[in-house]
């Protein structure tokens, strides 16, 4: 996934370095559109990459899950079962595989790893309403309003799966401590 994300991402920058200069010079309304479009879109493949990587590079998987943030709340077993989370979370995509394998990580690599995903999944959620600031010069409210809501609902998707996944491999890491592995 990692490799096919920067590929899209300098995918659309190609594209965004041609669509703009091509709107300046023809001041076409579809060249705009095509612009615009291609513009957003790379905003949100290249926020998300930029997120992941300054969240790595400050966080390295050792988050605390002990902190008040990362704690279950009381509500959430319940809300987890009643939106089936375990039927749906195998069809998200991983961004790096190897962080969440269980051959190569420790529990505790794998806890952290949690953590620091839900994270740059919050952070992302916040960004991805930023394009609706830009409403005001592009124009094009409805479309970019759902938009944004819908990228930021879809990595709603991937804080519930870590926040469902933590509490069990705190249990298992739990375990594996009372018998020294």
């Amino acid at each position: 996934m990692k490799t096919k994300m920067i590929l899209i991402t300098a995918f659309l920058l190609a594209g965004f370095a041609i669509a703009l200069p091509v709107f300046i010079v023809t001041q076409n309304e579809i060249a705009e559109t095509v612009a615009i479009t291609i513009g957003i879109t790379l905003y949100h493949f290249a926020m998300r990459l930029a997120v992941g990587s300054v969240v790595n590079f400050i966080m390295k998987n050792k988050a605390d899950h002990k902190n008040v943030w990362f704690r279950e709340k009381r509500f959430e077993k319940k809300f987890y079962q009643r939106i089936r989370v375990r039927k749906w979370k195998k069809y998200l995509p991983t961004y790096s595989p190897d962080t969440f394998d269980t051959s190569q990580k420790t529990m505790k690599e794998l806890v952290g790893a949690t953590c620091q995903a839900e994270v740059v999944h919050e952070i992302i959620m916040v960004l991805s309403l930023l394009p609706i600031a830009a409403i005001p010069f592009l124009g094009g409210a409805v479309t970019l309003t759902i938009t944004s809501v819908l990228a930021m609902l879809f990595d709603s998707l991937f804080v519930i799966l870590q926040r469902y996944n933590r509490p069990k491999l705190v249990k298992v890491m739990g375990r594996f401590q009372k018998i020294g592995k």
